[in-house]
């Protein structure tokens, strides 16, 4: 996942049920509201907790329109998943923001100019070896400002811990996950690096990283369902820069915790 915005933090603390293709028949429009903690901007040393707000629509012909896994079509072959959608990569500033668009800017980044967002093409591939688990492939391929390049996502999952209310219908999952994050030089470059113009207006060394793995992470959650409209969920994962992008002079911590709490409704 690239730098956290909202959205990102949405998408990672989506609710499991939702994220389940087969989970509810029918049109579905799940609403989620709550708090979410992570950093301001990838490398940032502080955690700061913000709103998080988010709506998922689900159609049962496989198209969704979502603010965290963005407008396109997903479908289900045996024990394939697959995804294609329409989405935005959030901004970064270089100050501090406030109110729901906290998070992609921050004082210390003062001089690094605005990183513009940007189109991109959301591909998701998936695999269920066994029930409850989960092996993904996902890219996010920049169709707008291209010069901020493209990212690749490994990802695996699992269900640790599931019970049932008195009708069978699920009421607590637990899921443990892990993701790691390649980027193309371009996008390392965007979100690490710094040109010989930007250490001219900051206090930063010029610094130009090479593509790679930049990112991992791993992640609980839990997914309490009060009613068949009404869930309780929760999400702690820690994030951890990795190669050149932990190198980077704008990056004052190679680990950092995420996390959210938040109620949902499905109608």
């Amino acid at each position: 996942m690239h730098h956290i915005t909202l959205a990102a933090l949405a998408l990672l603390c989506l609710p499991l049920s939702a994220m389940a293709a087969d989970a509810v028949p029918g049109n579905v429009l799940t609403v989620g509201a709550g708090v979410a903690a992570g950093s301001r901007y990838a490398g940032d040393d502080k955690t700061t907790a913000l709103p998080l707000l988010f709506l998922d629509y689900s159609m049962a012909n496989g198209l969704f329109a979502s603010t965290a896994r963005g407008l396109g079509y997903g479908g289900q072959l045996g024990p394939f998943s697959y995804s294609a959608a329409l989405g935005y990569r959030g901004e970064r500033s270089d100050h501090k923001r406030k109110g729901l668009r906290g998070f992609g800017g921050s004082d210390y980044l003062k001089g690094m100019g605005k990183v513009e967002g940007n189109a991109s093409a959301l591909l998701s591939l998936g695999y269920a070896p066994l029930p409850g688990v989960q092996l993904t492939l996902s890219s996010d391929l920049a169709l707008t400002h291209r010069k901020h390049g493209s990212t690749l996502q490994l990802g695996a999952s699992g269900q640790v811990y599931s019970r049932n209310d008195s009708r069978g219908a699920p009421q607590d999952t637990v899921v443990l996950g892990v993701q790691t994050s390649w980027g193309e030089q371009k996008y390392l470059q965007t979100m690490y690096g710094v040109t010989t113009a930007q250490a001219a207006r900051t206090a930063f060394r010029p610094y130009t990283p090479k593509g790679g793995f930049y990112e991992a992470q791993a992640s609980v959650s839990w997914e309490h369902r009060i009613d068949a409209r009404w869930g309780v969920n929760t999400m702690l994962g820690v994030q951890r820069r990795l190669g050149d992008a932990a190198d980077s002079p704008i990056v004052q911590r190679k680990n950092a915790p995420v996390g959210a709490v938040y109620l949902t409704y499905r109608y």
